[in-house]
């Protein structure tokens, strides 16, 4: 990089996990001799970031959708673990290469990545949106502010520990771990002794089907979300760190917030309605538990979105804006202001689930790519230098026309409000286009790559 690039791309990093000075380093490789850190941390850095009202919200769409306790939890246990999958593999290459996601994606894609890497930072600003929304409304109904002024406040919280970066990320997601296991067990406790559990589904036939398929890709979607995030939160563990530790502590913190949260909603089902955080505060008899509640939804708020300004801020580099990483942060925030009260206007239900679905239809054709992409360098043995290899020849284009194919193909097996794709409507609302956009993705990368699909992890340069 030029000096100049130098000066925006790199920049202040911490020294180990109690540095708790601002982070102004951005998507250039972190150098060995500043890595530190041990696997373990990703479990609290997975797990208090998705154990918010997203997830309960999400849950209840599946008794919406007819589906009874016992279906809708292996249902949700299910595309969890799916989705979940690709963000615990992607994770394991942050220690290797010292790189954050979206920059990574530069291998495959190149210049082309800025394609993906805008739709990325678009989206980490829906998803300041849908998870600062819950955060807005319980400090709302704490504090008797107005909605937006204690939106404001969540967005500044999140967007401070955006700025001061990756060590204090991981330090907040460790405290509010405890914090949200203590809060989400005794909401589940309450849910299970004081509220009428449905275990029958009220959907048959077809409609149960495609229920079924399609509240899978609601949950896949949530987890799959992080995909582009993962690698952001690992760059700094040394290269020696072992990638199975990487991969099974990133899921652990996935999959055991997302059943915990995801469940509470399941089983409330639709006694919450679109007034999530009052609907907590009145099932825990108000008074001093449901101000806790109330207080620790918005504290949840603040520690997930942290994570979307910080992948934001990185996505807006890969792109080629020369924005300090910081700045970067801020500027995702502020964007998510507007989503966010547009989402309160009214009907939550419907623009919360088009807002996940949509959020998320790139990512498969995404990992299409990219995946492959990795396997590749993996098996090759060797170290994985970012910046020597992007000076490598490669057919950039291969990648940029898999991922707009992958994405075009998906496009009929989309189910939303706004629009259900005539394949969804022929199986009863089942969405299937996360694994149409994947597959197809896949596929036309390795053959625009040369070499036969039955060759997937061995792509030649």
């Amino acid at each position: 990089m030029s000096g100049i690039d130098a000066d925006v791309f790199g920049g202040r990093m911490p020294t180990g996990a109690g540095d708790f000075a601002i982070e102004t380093h951005g998507i250039t490789p972190i150098p060995e001799a500043n890595r530190f850190g041990r696997p373990w941390r990703l479990a609290s850095v997975w797990f208090a970031p998705n154990l918010t009202m997203t997830a309960v919200f999400t849950g209840t769409l599946g008794a919406t959708l007819g589906l009874g306790f016992g279906t809708g939890f292996l249902v949700l246990l299910a595309g969890t673990v799916l989705g979940s999958l690709p963000v615990a593999y992607l994770s394991t290459w942050g220690p290797r290469t010292g790189t954050g996601q979206l920059p990574l994606a530069r291998l495959p894609f190149r210049r082309g990545v800025v394609l993906p890497g805008l739709v990325q930072w678009l989206g980490s600003i829906a998803w300041d949106a849908l998870v600062g929304l819950f955060g807005g409304e319980a400090l709302a109904q704490l504090t008797a502010l107005p909605f937006w002024g204690a939106v404001l406040i969540v967005l500044v919280l999140q967007c401070a520990l955006g700025v001061f970066g990756y060590a204090v990320i991981h330090r907040v997601q460790a405290v509010m771990s405890a914090v949200l296991v203590v809060a989400f067990v005794a909401l589940a406790v309450k849910v299970v002794l004081d509220h009428p559990i449905t275990y029958t589904n009220s959907a048959s036939g077809g409609d149960l089907a495609g229920g079924i398929v399609l509240f899978s890709t609601i949950t896949l979607s949530l987890a799959i979300s992080w995909a582009p995030y993962a690698s952001d939160f690992s760059r700094y563990l040394p290269a020696s760190t072992r990638p199975r530790g990487v991969f099974w502590f990133t899921m652990l913190g996935l999959t055991a917030s997302y059943a915990i949260g995801e469940g509470i909603g399941l089983a409330l089902g639709t006694a919450l309605g679109d007034q999530t955080a009052a609907g907590v505060s009145a099932l825990l008899g108000g008074g001093l538990l449901g101000a806790l509640a109330l207080l620790v939804i918005a504290l949840a708020a603040v520690s997930s979105n942290a994570m979307n300004d910080y992948s934001g801020s990185l996505a807006l580099q890969t792109v080629g804006v020369r924005l300090r990483r910081p700045v970067s942060a801020v500027l995702v925030t502020v964007l998510a202001f507007a989503l966010i009260l547009w989402m309160h206007s009214g009907d939550l239900a419907s623009k919360f689930q088009n807002v996940l679905l949509v959020v998320s239809y790139w990512i498969p054709p995404f990992l299409g790519v990219v995946v492959p992409d990795w396997v590749r360098r993996a098996r090759a043995g060797r170290a994985v230098d970012v910046p020597a290899e992007l000076t490598r020849p490669v057919r950039s284009w291969a990648a940029l026309v898999a991922f707009v194919v992958g994405f075009g193909a998906a496009v009929p097996f989309m189910n939303t409000t706004v629009y259900t794709g005539p394949v969804a409507a022929a199986l009863h609302g089942a969405d299937l286009a996360y694994y149409a956009g994947f597959v197809v993705s896949l596929v036309v990368y390795l053959l625009l790559r040369g070499r036969r699909t039955s060759e997937m992890g061995v792509l030649s340069d």
